[in-house]
């Protein structure tokens, strides 16, 4: 009456009980013929070393489960599977904006193949000829126009993103904006929509 209250049984212990119990009954069930052992044996089974015994065979398999790993990521680049793909490429916003710009002519596509061309005929043309001007103006109505598009595709990506999910992920738009300066064929993850088939 006076003496000290015994502790209420916490959550955990409650949890472990009604295990015990369970696996109580089932080895019961299964005529096992032996007792169930008691947590602290149960514990010390469940415990492993904080450094392995066999370094070589752990860090043999520590390679082998990141070579796994790359080797699925590669997949899912080429498959756009959600679950292996890099952090970047993860998410429904993310794939409606690759979806969007694959779907889209992207002058930006081209623009590396500009910028080779001018590098070639800037070393074929004398710096002091007259065509240079032409040579250089080119470039820079080709760079001008590549920009224009990657404007219009952002706005346009943004309100599409906003009416679909209704808020836009920070770096979605500028991620869409990024894929539509790579070649097509080059894009990673590859493209999975023809062009014209527009995400809804």
């Amino acid at each position: 009456m006076f003496g000290r209250k015994k502790e209420a049984p916490t959550a955990q212990d409650v949890v472990d009980q009604q295990a015990a119990e369970a696996l109580a009954r089932q080895d019961a069930a299964l005529g096992k013929g032996a007792p169930t052992p008691k947590r602290k044996a149960q514990e010390a089974a469940r415990k492993r070393p904080l450094v392995p015994e066999d370094r070589k065979a752990s860090k043999a398999a520590e390679r082998a489960a990141v070579q796994d790993q790359r080797i699925k990521m590669r997949q899912a680049l080429d498959t756009g599977d959600e679950k292996f793909l890099p952090l970047r490429d993860k998410g429904p916003q993310k794939r409606y904006a690759r979806d969007y710009v694959d779907a889209r002519f992207s002058l930006g596509e081209y623009l590396m193949f500009g910028a080779l061309v001018f590098v070639i005929v800037s070393l074929l043309v004398p710096s002091t000829s007259e065509s240079m001007i032409y040579v250089l103006g080119g470039f820079w109505v080709m760079f001008l126009a590549v920009f224009v598009d990657v404007f219009i595709l952002s706005r346009k990506l943004r309100k599409r993103l906003t009416e679909k999910f209704g808020e836009v992920e920070r770096g979605t738009v500028w991620y869409g904006s990024m894929r539509s300066l790579q070649f097509r064929k080059l894009r990673l993850p590859k493209p999975l929509v023809k062009r014209g088939e527009f995400p809804a």
